[in-house]
């Protein structure tokens, strides 16, 4: 990956990508020694990162926490990044965490996340794997940090910008110049945060990531819009740094 030459942050840390993909996800697969769930809808982030799950109390899974050792049910948590755009490869990152899950218990216990029934996840280890490699998080780390400001909005802006404003993206590729190899059959929007947004440029084989940063950090959607339009109409602005893949 290229350096990152400015002073201010402009790329999310680990434990930031951690929380916003959280954020983002509908679900997860967890295993225990005996089962292997695919769970939706079910897990929730509260206070200081405490993960809670809504498990109704008859599930197989409410169950084997019952009947683990003092109620402690050591288990493994998988969470997959998938791109809304349609690319080839749509996986940007994918999150293990282990730990063990216990009774939450009522209302107002363990900091206030979670209510009867629910199960709350002690964490043990968190780890990120991107294309960039394997980042190990330190719970710390988690528990301090944020999403982004963009987490929850940004497939709705990605597939807006796909399907509504392909000359933009198109533009943006221009933008780039000799900074890409030759030959780029498609170019589509790969990732938005508030420090920037990323271009996935496919090739007959392979691709390139394409990430340009924003000239202002963005807070919300519409200034991440703002930004795009900034870069576009003002290109010193536009720093590029190009992610190449491995060819396939």
């Amino acid at each position: 990956m290229s350096a990152v030459t400015d002073t201010a942050p402009s790329e999310q840390a680990a434990a930031e990508r951690v929380r916003s993909l959280l954020a983002q996800a509908v679900s997860f697969s967890l295993t225990t020694d005996g089962q292997c769930y695919d769970l939706i809808g079910m897990h929730s982030v509260g206070r200081n990162g405490r993960i809670t799950l809504a498990a109704q109390a008859d599930s197989p899974l409410a169950a084997e926490v019952a009947a683990a050792p003092h109620g402690s049910l050591a288990v493994l948590l998988e969470f997959t990044d998938i791109a809304p755009t349609p690319l080839r490869d749509r996986v940007r990152a994918r999150v293990t965490m282990s730990g063990w899950l216990t009774p939450a218990g009522p209302a107002g216990v363990h900091d206030g996340d979670g209510g009867d029934g629910d199960l709350r996840l002690d964490l043990a280890r968190v780890t990120l794997r991107t294309a960039a490699g394997t980042q190990e998080v330190s719970l710390d780390a988690f528990a301090l940090a944020q999403p982004d400001p963009l987490a929850v909005e940004e497939a709705a802006m990605l597939t807006h910008l796909a399907d509504a404003h392909g000359e933009m993206v198109a533009d943006l590729v221009v933008l780039a110049g000799s900074r890409l190899p030759y030959g780029v059959v498609r170019a589509l929007p790969l990732a938005v945060d508030r420090y920037a947004i990323t271009l996935r440029c496919e090739y007959r084989e392979g691709h390139c990531d394409l990430r340009i940063p924003f000239p202002t950090e963005a807070r919300d959607a519409a200034e991440a819009g703002e930004q795009v339009r900034l870069i576009l109409t003002t290109p010193r602005c536009a720093h590029h740094h190009r992610h190449p893949s491995p060819r396939a």
